[in-house]
């Protein structure tokens, strides 16, 4: 197995969330994009929920989360993994992304939402320890909108999802 890498961050300066994810599977690294997986719901729920048609570009997509506020990374910078799941991550080989450095240039963000249990477990078991935040964050896990997590139906999926776009306007404000 040969170590993987996954992508730098999509945000700018003014995020008020961050959404995580593990690592980019397979397919994701192959297109080099974000949830690149076609059976993966990521795009769909987000566009649902924030009001953007899922089916446009990458550039399109990325582009629509960054007007929203919504920053997008993984928490693994590097790992040795077989395939796609994050079940067959090697644990030895993890290497976090830079969090410090990140929220130093991200100084708005106060939520952080994890895409499924794997992402969750990492950062608390990785990151947090080594990470004093200079802010208060609060952390949500989300469910996982990989193929792999079929157990939660779609519309379950997109009630929890929800929470990005309340997180967003408890910082803004509600819209007119």
């Amino acid at each position: 197995m040969t170590q993987i890498y996954s992508f730098p961050p999509i945000s700018r300066s003014d995020a008020q969330v961050l959404i995580l994810g593990s690592m980019p599977g397979v397919a994701s690294l192959r297109l080099q994009q974000y949830y690149g997986h076609p059976q993966n719901a990521f795009w769909k729920i987000v566009g649902e929920i924030l009001g953007f048609d899922a089916s446009g570009s990458y550039a399109q997509r990325t582009a629509e989360l960054i007007e929203r506020q919504v920053a997008l990374w993984d928490v693994l910078e590097a790992c040795v993994r077989a395939g796609s799941l994050d079940a067959s991550i090697d644990s030895a080989s993890i290497v976090p992304n830079d969090f410090a450095a990140f929220f130093a240039r991200q100084p708005r963000i106060r939520r952080v939402c994890f895409n499924g249990t794997t992402a969750e477990s990492v950062y608390r078991k990785h990151v947090l320890p080594k990470f004093a935040a200079g802010h208060p964050i609060e952390y949500v896990r989300l469910p996982s909108t990989s193929p792999a997590h079929a157990g939660i139906p779609y519309v379950a999926k997109v009630q929890a999802w929800r929470f990005i776009k309340v997180a967003i306007q408890i910082e803004n404000g509600p819209k007119a």
